[in-house]
């Protein structure tokens, strides 16, 4: 029987001590060049001693026109390089499988980095301009480099972001994406770059890289039977060692009514998947709900809440099935004992309204 403590093996790279891994979660903690802050490192290091199987860090920018808002991790050049290795070095030390997230913002970049952002299809609002089909070969390239440095830094993965409307996503998004070329119109010419920056990826590293892919099922214009489509053929292809499922809640229901017949996440665990892993995000708060995942067919569920409100969610539900992360709104104080750093802090204080109590 499978629990949330047993350990889980993989195609490539180590083994996790057991199903409950830490989100990649945005913590706007980093030093303003990329480079990796104390705060970030106690944050995440904290989660490897809490008993996370594997930690991921935050979306880390591949170039510097992917460089999406302030306080994010670079995994882009050589003055990342010391901190990152920093980073994995601290988490292995602590006892966990590390990998870090590599991301592009495309024409969700805030724009203070670069005043012309780039995107699938030229985007006045977001002052964004289509990118050439060389320039998208190009970031292909440059997500398979990134991947090199993190493995230089000592990761034993990462996972590539193709989720939640960043560059990856966009180029899915059957609403906007009538691009010419080989990256729009028809459904495969559209998940032509997550197979190509998967294959990159894969090529530039060594055999024991652990590699991970993102997914949202639904939203930012990709309808859900392109989705499933796009999973499987990740999962069937052999050469990722797990697919993230990012849902915002794994329990809901579809938005589409033709599909609402089983939650989110049975839409996606029925798919053949081989040596695959398959791991599920979204509202898992409780050991019971990360009990229901593993039961409804998921191999590992990745953590974001419950992982800030708790460092040792992982060690507390692998002791305890029933253990429930605490009610929100925490208190500062809670936040700051749980390695929360002023600028984390900041960011879910402003940006969410049940994370903190006001002052």
């Amino acid at each position: 029987m499978i629990t949330p403590a047993s350990p889980l093996d993989f195609a490539r790279g180590p083994a996790w001590a057991n199903r409950i891994a830490l989100a990649p979660l945005t913590n706007l903690q980093s030093n303003a060049d990329g480079t990796l802050s104390d705060d970030e490192y106690h944050w995440l290091v904290r989660r490897a001693e809490g008993g996370f199987g594997m930690v991921m860090t935050c979306a880390a920018w591949v170039s510097g026109r992917g460089h999406s808002f302030s306080g994010q991790l670079g995994v882009a050049g050589p003055e990342h390089l010391d901190g990152l290795t920093r980073l994995a070095h601290g988490l292995r030390a602590a006892g966990a499988v590390s990998s870090i997230q590599l991301q592009h913002g495309g024409r969700r970049g805030d724009g203070q980095f670069d005043p012309v952002r780039v995107a699938p299809w030229n985007d006045a609002a977001k002052q964004a301009v289509e990118l050439s089909t060389a320039e998208v070969e190009a970031i292909v390239e440059e997500f398979a480099e990134a991947a090199v440095l993190a493995s230089e830094a000592g990761f034993d993965g990462a996972e590539i972001h193709g989720a939640h409307g960043y560059l990856l996503c966009q180029f899915l998004d059957a609403r906007s994406n009538h691009r010419a070329d080989k990256y729009g119109g028809s459904a495969d010419n559209r998940f032509r770059i997550i197979h190509e920056v998967v294959d990159a990826v894969r090529r530039a590293t060594g055999p024991d890289f652990q590699l991970g892919l993102r997914l949202s099922p639904e939203r930012y214009g990709v309808p859900l039977a392109e989705s499933r489509e796009l999973a499987a053929q990740v999962l069937a292809s052999g050469r990722l060692d797990y697919l993230d499922m990012s849902m915002w809640d794994a329990f809901k229901h579809p938005a589409e009514e033709e599909h609402r017949d089983r939650t989110l996440l049975e839409h996606f665990t029925d798919l053949p998947r081989g040596g695959t892993r398959l791991g599920v995000a979204g509202k898992i708060l409780t050991g019971a709900q990360v009990r229901e995942s593993l039961d409804a067919g998921a191999d590992f569920v990745l953590i974001g809440t419950a992982g800030i409100l708790h460092h040792d969610f992982a060690a507390r539900v692998v002791a305890d099935p029933s253990f429930t992360s605490t009610p929100q709104p925490v208190s500062a104080d809670h936040m700051r004992a749980e390695s929360v750093g002023p600028a984390f802090l900041e960011y879910l204080s402003t940006n969410w309204d049940d994370f903190v109590l006001s002052s």
